[in-house]
């Protein structure tokens, strides 16, 4: 029989982890590095798109007292095209629209027919008074008749009395006389009925001309006001009645319109050039020439309004567009020293200038950060503001992108 095992030597290392444990933790060691790696990386690209983009505008600078620059600027100011000659063409009675005869974009010369009105019931009038007419004229002939026949027995009667006063008697010359007399006045009162058919007549006939509505100049019809079947009528009483049929304008005289702002006006007179651009042509320039400078002011906007003629004719330009007008520089006049140093006026639009701490400011772009700059302002025109004192032109300036823009802040362009 075996002795029993010595147990007594048998000891449990406390210390020592145990070989899984030890690969479990160098398992959690490497899941963590691997996570704050991940989550710096994170944390630099969420920092990347943090900086804002930005819409930026550049300080323009032009030369504007230099008598020898005729294509600076010297004012800006924004409008629409228009036409001078334009109107809406409305009949001149109520009725219900038969014919039209044009559509937007037609070319009518003055006194071509655009539409007409139902007019079956004038042309029964028109009938009845050449009816009346007729009845008139054979009222006239018979009278005409009548008086002749009267006539002719009172001159036999009076030349009986001058022969011989004792074959007739008194009472049957003056029966004579009166009769002739009473006859003449029928006639006189019979032609009086005709001339008043007459005039029905031509009441009539007008009244029916009056439904034809013709242009009443050569030109454009730029929208139809009314549809066949509708009811038009020279003033608008509401409901479904029409006022206008068409609008339409003459195309050759189409000039923009802009507001000028009271402090500028002064550097415009009429028969100054100028250059247009249409906003739906931003790359596309026109000459102009002020027509007029219309001589009273908008209080409430301090603003007045000047009229530019478009001498460059071109299809594309159409009325109601939106213009933006540079007003030239005139040419130098005799006597004024060319040589002259030019002023420079710096212009930048109005969404860079910034009202911060009770200062007009702007926010320069510099190496990918805003650099706050004070500015001393003119008035507005155009969208522009005149900076006279603050900047050199030629600065990139922060216009948009950023609500509240600080100095520092960094910032990227498109």
């Amino acid at each position: 029989m075996s002795s029993p095992a010595d147990l007594s030597k048998l000891r449990i290392n406390r210390d020592a982890p145990a070989a899984p444990v030890r690969k479990a933790l160098g398992r959690n060691l490497i899941i963590f590095a691997v996570a704050i790696a991940i989550v710096a990386v994170a944390i630099i690209a969420m920092r990347s798109r943090a900086v804002p983009t930005i819409q930026v505008a550049t300080a323009s600078a032009t030369g504007t007292a230099s008598s020898s620059s005729g294509g600076a600027t010297s004012v800006t100011a924004n409008g629409y095209v228009v036409a001078r000659t334009k109107a809406s063409v409305s009949a001149k009675i109520a009725g219900r629209l038969a014919y039209l005869g044009v559509s937007e974009g037609s070319f009518v010369h003055r006194g071509d027919i655009i539409a007409r009105l139902d007019n079956a019931d004038l042309l029964a009038a028109v009938s009845q008074a050449r009816a009346n007419v007729t009845t008139a004229q054979a009222s006239v002939i018979e009278a005409a008749a009548d008086r002749d026949q009267l006539a002719r027995e009172a001159a036999r009667v009076r030349d009986i009395r001058a022969t011989n006063p004792a074959l007739l008697a008194p009472q049957d010359y003056e029966a004579a006389t009166s009769r002739a007399a009473q006859a003449d006045a029928r006639y006189n009162a019979a032609a009086a009925r005709k001339q008043s058919a007459e005039a029905a007549l031509q009441l009539a006939e007008a009244t029916n001309d009056n439904t034809i509505i013709r242009a009443p100049f050569t030109g454009t019809v730029l929208r139809k006001d009314a549809e066949v079947g509708e009811v038009v009528a020279p003033s608008v009483g509401g409901g479904l009645t029409r006022g206008a049929v068409v609008t339409m304008a003459d195309l050759e005289t189409l000039e923009v319109e802009v507001d000028v702002n009271e402090a500028y006006i002064g550097r415009i007179t009429n028969g100054q050039a100028a250059r247009i651009t249409l906003d739906a042509y931003p790359d596309t320039t026109f000459r102009g020439v002020t027509r007029q400078v219309v001589p009273t002011a908008d209080r409430q906007r301090a603003t007045v309004q000047v009229k530019v003629t478009i001498t460059d004719h071109d299809p594309r330009i159409l009325p109601e567009m939106g213009a933006k007008v540079d007003f030239l520089v005139p040419e130098s006049k005799k006597g004024v020293d060319v040589a002259a140093p030019a002023r420079q006026s710096i212009r930048v639009p109005e969404a860079a200038v910034k009202t911060d701490s009770g200062a007009t400011v702007v926010f320069i772009v510099r190496e990918g950060r805003l650099v706050r700059r004070v500015v001393s302002t003119g008035p507005a025109s155009g969208g522009f503001f005149e900076i006279r004192s603050g900047l050199n032109g030629g600065e990139q300036l922060f216009v948009g992108g950023v609500d509240a823009p600080v100095n520092g802040m960094r910032v990227k362009t498109p």
